[in-house]
């Protein structure tokens, strides 16, 4: 019954769609604060039923109700309640369920947080966020619904994969989708301003924390996935430019373009057409990674359907959406001019090449996606795969440049700067990362000259954004008491952007060692028998049976010794999952060393019993691997300190003596 009511939820939640669409529309034709609300109050109503139906899913999975198909073919009896929870979305239904309970979210927030905006923009808004809640709860409905029932259930469910069923990759779906459908408000917003026929400064201020938000959650998601990859799959390898992840990467880099562009339509009034692109072209990317990961087009562990009939209901949807957008920024383009000039040498001329250099490299990696997919399609016998040789030749070098630049844009003044004094004021930071790549290669073993590169300029990236907080404080040039109060009294903002820059860098130091300097060694062991790995000696103390949620396992205790000093117990699994057709994982082990990573695993047994048992051990050493993932919680972190920012913050919900205040204030003459 339960899973039935999910199912009128979901009808009643399109329903809600499609009046938050048309009361929206009409309320604007009509300038009908009344027909307004309405529509923003059946918005929210949509968020609840969409709520309510992710509910009855839940709670469906969590009792093992096998009469849905759903969660007959993704779940277990044996499994943790964690993995029954969180196996809501992971299936293609469920997932889908998820997309449309963050879209109906964000339009949601709208309504309670928009109150900054025209009215008129307020509901062109909403009513965007109701057609894209249309589409993707119809296509819930209609294509993949997570409710339908089975007429003869099984007694057993077929468990979630193996090797999704880790904490980290539970919890990464909710913050990908937040950033993936956090974008379709800054979709929704562009789509308003062409509407209404003017985008100027005010525009680019209400776009800005929309966008930081979902960049931020990408972020955060993206990070959680590579981490997840880092220590389950490939042997520690934390990007593969798998199609898949290159689907999250893409809307990432975009979000990062518009972040910057924002900034120039804002304080300068420029760029208003090109931010507009970037806005809709955020959310376009993020639509088109849904239709690569649940269109069967693509191979992958992270892909979720192999049904080609929804995946072209899919990309209908995606043509659609974009289709329509792009049409009317193309019939609106000619009026979308922004007034002030610059010189190429300032601030402004910074974040333009800024935006070049990071809409090339997302451009550069849509390619490298779609090119195999197109090639099949014209040549299914002579397929071709592009992997990180590729990406190394291209995306690369624009990238260097790109981070190279960042640090001299905040040293430059608008309208025109003096890049002469922009580069005096970074010498010492030059200099430093020069110093500090000079030291690694005193210390560390000989490795590629384009290793040393990357260091200096992730040591580059770090102390230029330092040396911005110098210049900003005046540090060393004035009393400190007058530089404390300068370091107290700059915007949060400026944190933020700080932050986010120096995890840039944080994070190009950790891929750089860990790329370069890792090391690595592979031996058959019998209890007792030892290896070792750089510094380190390991022993294999002992391997027991263990028997857990739905698997079996061999587990290895391994002491791990450096100069001869016990250092940690490592103790890697050997899993198999007779549910899954006695699947067989290999679970890693990792002994945290600072910011370093001694990483273990247990792979196949040898012939033999008893103390003869021989197990293959592989063992990684990953120097300053840590920093790989610490550098991007920096900059989600930045992106969030940016957010509580007064200049950047929501409106809060006016209370009603507030709004008539405000509207009295207003017919005042």
């Amino acid at each position: 019954m339960i899973a039935e009511l999910g199912a009128f939820a979901l009808m009643l939640a399109l329903a809600l769609s499609a009046a938050q669409a048309a009361l929206s529309a009409a309320g604007r034709l009509r300038h009908s604060p009344a027909l307004q609300g309405a529509g923003e109050g059946a918005a929210l109503g949509a968020f609840i039923a969409v709520l309510l139906a992710f509910l009855a899913l839940m709670d469906a999975f969590v009792r093992s109700d096998f009469s849905v198909a759903n969660v007959a073919q993704n779940s277990t009896t044996t499994e943790a309640l964690f993995y029954k929870v969180t196996g809501v979305w992971g299936s293609h239904e469920g997932s889908v369920l998820l997309w449309c309970l963050v879209l109906t979210g964000f339009g949601g927030l709208i309504v309670l947080f928009g109150d900054n905006l025209p009215r008129g923009l307020k509901a062109l808004t909403v009513m965007t966020q109701g057609v894209l809640a249309v589409l993707f709860i119809g296509y819930t409905v209609f294509a993949s619904s997570p409710f339908a029932r089975l007429a003869d259930p099984p007694a057993e469910g077929n468990p979630l994969n193996p090797i999704l069923q880790d904490p980290t990759f539970a919890i990464h779906p909710p913050f990908l989708y937040c950033g993936y459908v956090g974008f379709s408000v800054v979709f929704s917003l562009g789509v308003a301003a062409l509407i209404e026929g003017k985008v100027d400064a005010a525009w680019a201020r209400w776009v800005r924390p929309w966008a930081l938000t979902a960049w931020s959650f990408l972020t955060v998601g993206i990070t959680l996935g590579s981490f997840w990859s880092y220590y389950t799959q490939g042997w520690g390898g934390w990007w593969f430019w798998d199609p898949v992840e290159n689907a999250s990467f893409m809307p990432w880099l975009a979000g990062a373009a518009l972040l910057h562009s924002a900034i120039v339509t804002e304080k300068r009034g420029i760029l208003v057409g090109w931010t507009v692109f970037l806005a809709l072209i955020a959310f376009t990317l993020s639509m088109l990674g849904t239709f690569l990961v649940r269109s069967g087009v693509l191979t992958s562990v992270h892909a979720f359907a192999v049904d080609p009939t929804r995946g072209t209901i899919l990309l209908i949807i995606v043509a659609l959406c974009s289709g329509a957008a792009f049409s009317l920024f193309a019939w609106r383009a000619g009026k979308l001019t922004g007034g002030g000039l610059f010189a190429p040498i300032s601030r402004e001329g910074a974040l333009v090449l800024n935006n070049l250099f990071l809409s090339t490299a997302c451009a550069t990696v849509l390619l490298g996606t779609l090119f195999p997919l197109i090639r099949q399609a014209l040549t299914p016998n002579d397929p071709v795969s592009v992997g990180p040789p590729f990406y190394a030749l291209t995306f690369m070098p624009l990238m260097a440049i790109t981070l190279l630049l960042v640090p001299f844009g905040p040293m430059l003044a608008w309208k025109r700067g003096d890049l002469l004094a922009a580069a005096q004021r970074l010498w010492v930071a030059a200099a430093l990362a020069v110093a500090g790549a000079l030291i690694v290669l005193a210390l560390a073993r000989p490795a590629q000259v384009l290793s040393y590169v990357g260091l200096a300029l992730g040591f580059w990236l770090i102390f230029g954004a330092l040396a911005e907080l110098v210049e900003r404080t005046r540090l060393f040039r004035a009393p400190a008491a007058e530089s404390l109060r300068r370091l107290g009294g700059l915007p949060r903002g400026a944190w933020g952007a700080t932050l986010a820059h120096l995890g840039v860098g944080v994070f190009v130091l950790g891929a750089c060692f860990e790329s370069t300097w890792k090391l690595d060694n592979s031996q058959a062991l019998t209890v007792g028998q030892s290896m070792t790995v750089g510094a380190y000696t390991l022993r294999l103390d002992s391997v027991t049976a263990q028997d857990g949620a739905g698997f079996s396992a061999d587990r290895a205790a391994i002491s791990a010794f450096r100069d001869g000093r016990p250092v940690c117990t490592l103790a890697p699994e050997r899993r198999t999952y007779p549910l899954a057709a006695g699947q067989t994982i290999s679970k890693k082990s990792i002994c945290i060393r600072g910011a370093s990573d001694l990483y273990v695993g247990l792979d196949d047994a040898l012939p033999g019993t008893g103390d003869a048992q021989a197990w293959v051990v592989r063992a990684y050493w990953y120097p300053w691997a840590r920093f790989i993932f610490i550098g991007p919680i920096l900059m989600a972190f930045g992106g969030l300190i940016s957010l509580s920012d007064r200049r950047l913050r929501f409106s809060l919900p006016q209370s009603a003596k507030a709004r008539v205040g405000a509207l009295k204030a207003k017919a005042t003459p």
